[in-house]
């Protein structure tokens, strides 16, 4: 089975990817997809608990990324800007993965429980924000009304990065999406 190539967790990943596109994800097992990527299924489940876990790999990290960078923003920023610094941070982890990320969304958008899970770990990336905020001495209810508000502008950034006519980076995403959301009145 190959266990002596190197990157089985990004092999893994990508041999999901191709074969969610090509079959569908409720009609791909966890041993096809160590299969593709050319390990055992038990090198699978050592990697990953379950086929689900495949398309939310790293949303701890963008968690953290997105906290820590919250936390170090500038003390004389709004909450909602310290929170869109967490956002911004968080989301330089898609940069290089923009075609992963779009064929990823794609999945995701064509299962209703795989909806319902990014929906959590969208909830949950709000939870962090709002602690990190409170950490910094934001008061609630504005702590949670500016995660809420900057974990949306991520959502709606995120959306249009990964459409097929747009050509910006996931930053001048965000701070275009943020724009929108601050005009509202």
């Amino acid at each position: 089975m190959g266990r002596w190539k190197p990157d089985a967790r990004g092999r893994m990943l990508v041999a999901a990817m191709e074969l969610f596109s090509e079959r569908g994800f409720e009609q791909t097992t966890a041993g096809d997809i160590a299969e593709r990527a050319g390990v055992t299924e038990r090198t699978f489940f050592r990697h990953f608990a379950d086929k689900r876990e495949v398309l939310f790999d790293g949303s701890g990290t963008m968690q953290a990324l997105a906290r820590d960078a919250i936390l170090a923003a500038d003390p004389d920023l709004t909450p909602l800007d310290a929170a869109l610094v967490g956002m911004v941070a968080g989301g330089r982890l898609l940069e290089e993965r923009r075609e992963y990320a779009a064929r990823r969304a794609g999945v995701v958008a064509a299962n209703p429980a795989l909806r319902e899970r990014e929906l959590l770990k969208l909830a949950s990336m709000v939870d962090t924000t709002a602690d990190a905020l409170r950490t910094r001495g934001v008061p609630e209810p504005t702590a949670s009304l500016a995660a809420h508000s900057a974990v949306t502008v991520f959502h709606v950034a995120f959306a249009r990065w990964i459409s097929a006519d747009a050509a910006i980076d996931f930053a001048t995403a965000m701070h275009e999406t943020a724009a929108a959301l601050r005009a509202l009145r």
